[in-house]
């Protein structure tokens, strides 16, 4: 499962292998200072935490998400599992304007 890691001045997504295959992503960072906001979404699959369309990743609905998801204001990125709760991180100034990251 997906885990951020906090160092330093960074947030960095930690992926194993499988989630690397299907998102398509090797590891995300961002820089803590461009962290606006970290909330949790208890319904992953909702028009409230999702938007846009899949492109690249993988996705199985409502059993898992992996990849980026692609809006017109820009893009997210995502590793949901099943109908878990997820975490929400905010950026600006950063490639990803959000990451929707399922927890246990």
């Amino acid at each position: 499962m997906a885990k951020v890691i906090e160092s330093n001045d960074k947030l960095i997504i930690k992926l194993n292998f499988w989630e690397q295959l299907g998102s398509l992503h090797r590891s995300v960072t961002a820089k803590k200072s461009n962290l606006l906001e970290k909330k949790v979404a208890m319904n992953p699959w909702s028009r409230d935490v999702l938007r846009g369309v899949r492109a690249p990743g993988a996705a199985i609905p409502f059993v898992i998400l992996l990849g980026t998801m692609r809006f017109r204001g820009g893009k997210d990125f995502t590793a949901i599992y099943k109908r878990s709760p997820v975490e929400v991180y905010e950026f600006k100034n950063e490639s990803f304007k959000r990451w929707i990251i399922s927890t246990k």
